[in-house]
């Protein structure tokens, strides 16, 4: 009988896996993947997309079709645990799909916690910044909105997310022409408080230029469809609220009762390895990785990839596993709208317009050569 290669999510670190389906299924080997999109959307491009700075066919990747024009079989459905006595993979539509190997890419997700209900239906104007999909329909529902009348935006987060978000709210209501918001950050502590001055400085200075208002130590209790509200009950009134305040990986690993990290990510070995099952591996921001934690920044998904695509093959063929190095340190910009960035690279940082260049430069490059994939299947 044949072996059966099971990925769960067509993310970034699956990206070169995807890319070679065709050389498992010239092996002999069965290949389906499990996403719940038939796309896969570049996070880091989502901001771009919120600020129409991208258009959604720009930014993401069409996991089905590459899939199934290399032989593959893709599933549209969401897991929800994984039996690894039984090697098998559960689906919210109630499907069961058993399994040699397992790779999970399954991303994160940002917490709707404190959001509150009416009628118990989550309010409409309210938007967590993950899943990227959403940030598509939020920035329609905003334009709408700025045609209207000011209103009052509001981006719940201290770190880079909510930089970016708020930055390119600014520029959405900017290139729409309409009436332009009052935005407000609310940050539980420190205003991107895990990086240094130099950085914090100037993303402050982009955003504050715009009259961007960062409220610090103004930890969220709750988010109505009308308020912010915060722990010390002091009420701001709000027409549409992004949920930025960090990400936490995919549940999917401690419902299946294997070991996770802090962060509830599954607990891999330096192969990428679940460190309880030789079978499942992953990748990206749904593990944590036990030689040390790694940032949820899509550039380390991106170099797990070759490190996935030999391991997948020798585990399925009973080869030498390739242990993963993080590599050096990572260049790291963030997209403030307005065609303004913030670079770190070591100990350079900048801003301005040259910045977002560099930025957009590489995310496109990123994006054409995975999407060149797709007419290549």
């Amino acid at each position: 009988m044949k072996k059966h290669l099971v990925l769960v999510g067509g993310g970034h670190a699956h990206m070169v896996t995807l890319e070679n389906i065709k050389a498992f299924v010239k092996k002999g080997y069965t290949v389906t993947v499990i996403g719940p999109s038939i796309y896969h959307y570049y996070s880091g491009m989502g901001p771009g997309m919120l600020g129409k700075t991208y258009l959604p066919e720009q930014i993401r990747f069409a996991t089905r079709d590459v899939v199934k024009s290399q032989g593959g079989r893709f599933i549209q459905d969401r897991v929800t645990h994984i039996d690894p006595e039984t090697r098998s993979v559960f689906t919210l539509s109630g499907s069961t799909v058993s399994y040699d190997v397992l790779s999970c890419n399954a991303g994160s997700h940002v917490p709707m916690t404190g959001v509150g209900t009416t009628d118990g239906q989550e309010p409409d104007n309210v938007y967590p910044v993950k899943p990227i999909e959403k940030l598509m329909e939020a920035s329609e529902k905003l334009q709408a909105l700025f045609a209207e009348k000011q209103i009052r935006a509001s981006v719940v987060g201290g770190g880079p997310s909510s930089a970016e978000v708020a930055g390119n709210v600014w520029q959405l209501a900017r290139d729409t022409g309409g009436h332009m918001p009052t935005i407000c950050i609310f940050c539980a502590t420190r205003f991107m408080g895990r990086f240094s001055d130099k950085i914090r400085d100037r993303v402050k200075a982009v955003l504050e230029k715009r009259k961007i208002r960062i409220l610090e130590n103004a930890w969220v209790h709750e988010v109505t469809r009308s308020h912010v509200i915060l722990g010390s009950k002091k009420q701001y009134d709000t027409d549409f609220t992004f949920m930025a305040a960090g990400v936490t990986p995919s549940d999917i690993f401690e419902k299946s009762r294997l070991p996770v990290g802090p962060d509830k990510g599954l607990l891999v070995n330096q192969y990428l390895q679940s460190v309880a099952d030789p079978q499942i591996f992953g990748g990206g921001d749904c593990i944590h990785f036990q030689p040390h934690p790694l940032d949820k920044v899509g550039v380390y998904a991106v170099r797990q990839n070759p490190v996935l695509l030999h391991n997948l093959m020798a585990a399925l063929e009973g080869g030498d596993l390739m242990p993963f190095e993080p590599g050096p340190d990572y260049l790291l910009v963030f997209n403030l709208g307005g065609g303004q960035g913030v670079l770190k690279k070591k100990k350079i940082v900048f801003s301005g317009r040259l910045a977002f260049t560099i930025k957009d430069y590489i995310d496109t490059k990123f994006m054409k050569k995975f999407q060149a994939i797709e007419k290549a299947g």
